[in-house]
């Protein structure tokens, strides 16, 4: 004697395509917001702080191992490095600061020099160091 009920089964069906659509959608969301990330960089070594303090970054001048000088991504000579930070700081309405990210092996005075021409055109000056946490 059969007791089941063959009237009363019943088939589950899973749609998944909007599954697909969503995760399409994720995919290309997260493909933008990593172009975005911050791709004016100078690939620099960074010396390493004990705090780790940050500034509203308005400038930033970068030095090289090969004493080269950017403002931003683009490569100045020294001596135009103060008509090129004066409109640069001019945008800035309170505070203006100015970011030096120098290569580890760079000489202190190159960093000093920068330091007098923000000084000079009444700039605040913050040294960027290596992230204090983040073991190499």
């Amino acid at each position: 004697m059969n007791l089941r009920d063959r009237r009363g089964k019943r088939q589950v069906e899973l749609h998944n395509s909007a599954l697909n659509d969503i995760l399409f959608i994720l995919l290309l969301f997260f493909l933008i917001v990593s172009t975005l990330a911050n791709p004016n960089v100078i690939k620099l070594t960074l010396p390493k702080a004990k705090s780790n303090t940050k500034a509203k970054q308005t400038v930033v001048v970068s030095i090289n191992d090969k004493r080269e000088f950017y403002i931003g991504t683009n490569k100045i000579p020294f001596e135009s490095l103060k008509q090129m930070l004066v409109p640069a700081i001019a945008r800035e309405n309170v505070d203006p600061t100015i970011v030096i990210n120098a290569e580890r092996s760079v000489p202190v005075e190159d960093i000093v020099k920068v330091m007098e021409v923000a000084r000079e055109i009444g700039a605040k000056v913050v040294l960027a160091t290596a992230n204090p946490n983040r073991k190499e």
